[in-house]
């Protein structure tokens, strides 16, 4: 019996070894960060050799060593990252705030291709939306887990709307309309998440389009860039050039590619070849079998995430998990789009695999939050509560594992099937238990019964 048990159960995990979860993101950020290593060398070689750099390794060097020191916060935020960040969050949303107004002040923000959105020099530059984008994921998810029932309306919800909506209007100024957009598109999914109804989310869609079409009238260069995605042809040499210039070369690689580093876009053809149109190149030298593994990857990390938030231990990193898994996919869903020419042209990199410093070391350690949530790891440690009541009748206590599941509401969206089999399972105990219950009454009287007619028959 206990040998079919354990065949219909499956193997089961060795003490001490991590959740499946946990082993299928690690894998699948390492291969994205080595995957980014080697296309970055190749989109990036042509350009900076020939160019003002001088030297074919420059970026290579760069994303070598940001991408080591990204791994190492993430290997410290695996162990007890939860615990910390949350404790922290207050001081690095007021930081990542701070920084982004520092950033706007003339004189010192470094200013590229007419954007200032970099503080510092030389190779130690940080981008403060990149910092914010994570700092906006872990407020919202502290805030809606201390405090459920503020879902229940749009006035409710401002200690969450009010920073996001100031963070994304830094964020338009610096100018940088795509991170800002991510940035709203994230703070969405925490909200659905969570548990928001579909009519508030419906206003804030609303409102978040009507601004977002507002951004881009106000400014030429984003009409030229949404007319450029409309209909490349009428402008091939300005607007149009690089949506034209990605499809030649998603055109030119075919199923297996033309082979690594063989790309001819990238040389002075491609604009920003190792930013934020990498996987254009990618597509190019390692043709259609090469954006497939990459979008498997995002998928393999998408489903890994969401398995960590579904088995998370309390409410706080369910969102918490939830929140940077849209963090991460959002961005890479409107990179890709953006390359493959199902969206307008946003600049934005990316996630793990394109050049940026900033970038990396923010991914890794939102990687590093979700390998502890994975772990097991909770935020805050309970104290433990006495399983009897103060009367003293175990039966009208409430489990400590029902209460630790109920506390906070649940998150319908991230438990998904696992909170309706739950139910269903308590059902089935309980009617089990009632119908066992009938049956051994029913038993006891029949046995009753039986023995008074015998020793009636006994006394007869």
């Amino acid at each position: 019996m206990s040998a079919l048990r354990l065949a219909a159960v499956g193997p089961r995990r060795r003490k001490g070894a991590p959740p499946v979860e946990h082993s299928l993101l690690l894998t699948a950020t390492l291969c994205l960060v080595a995957f980014g290593v080697v296309m970055v060398f190749s989109a990036s070689s042509t350009t900076s050799l020939l160019g003002d750099a001088g030297d074919s390794a420059f970026y290579l060097k760069r994303t070598v060593l940001f991408g080591i020191a990204g791994l190492l916060v993430m290997r410290i935020l695996a162990i007890r990252g939860v615990q910390i960040i949350h404790r922290l969050t207050p001081l690095i949303l007021a930081v990542s705030l701070i920084l982004l107004v520092v950033v706007l002040i003339p004189g010192v923000g470094v200013e590229v291709n007419g954007a200032k959105r970099w503080l510092g020099a030389g190779l130690f530059q940080i981008q403060p939306s990149e910092i914010a984008k994570l700092a906006l994921v872990l407020h919202g998810a502290s805030l809606l887990a201390a405090r459920p029932k503020m879902t229940r309306s749009i006035g409710s919800m401002m200690p969450f709307l009010v920073p996001v909506a100031v963070i994304c209007m830094l964020v338009v100024l610096e100018p940088d309309l795509g991170t800002a957009v991510i940035s709203c598109l994230t703070a969405a999914a925490l909200l659905i998440a969570a548990g928001v109804p579909m009519r508030y989310l419906g206003v804030l869609a609303a409102a978040l389009g009507a601004i977002v079409v507002i951004a881009i009238l106000v400014e030429p260069y984003r009409v030229a860039r949404l007319t450029g995605f409309l209909d490349p042809g009428s402008d091939p040499g300005g607007a149009g050039f690089q949506a034209i210039q990605a499809k030649i070369a998603l055109g030119s690689g075919g199923v297996f590619g033309v082979g690594l580093g063989e790309s001819l876009q990238k040389a002075f053809y491609l604009p920003e070849a190792h930013t934020d149109m990498i996987a254009a190149v990618i597509g190019e030298e390692l043709g259609l079998l090469g954006i497939t593994t990459l979008a498997g990857l995002f998928g393999l990390f998408g489903y890994a995430g969401l398995r960590a938030a579904q088995r998370a231990r309390d409410r706080y990193g369910r969102l918490l998990a939830a929140g940077l898994v849209s963090m991460v996919m959002v961005q890479a869903i409107i990179n890709l789009s953006a390359v493959l020419g199902l969206a307008p042209l946003t600049g934005v990199p990316l996630p793990f695999v394109s050049y940026g410093n900033s970038s990396l070391l923010v991914m890794l350690a939102a990687v590093g939050l979700l390998l502890n949530v994975a772990s097991g790891a909770v935020a805050t440690r309970a104290k433990p509560k006495p399983a009897t009541s103060r009367r003293g009748s175990a039966g009208s206590a409430r489990p400590a594992s029902r209460r630790t599941a109920s506390s906070g509401g649940r998150l319908r969206v991230v438990e998904g099937n696992r909170a309706a089999s739950g139910r269903a399972g308590a059902q089935r105990r309980s009617s089990s238990s009632r119908a066992n219950g009938r049956d051994s009454r029913g038993g006891n009287r029949r046995a009753r019964s039986a023995g008074s007619r015998r020793r009636g028959r006994a006394q007869g």
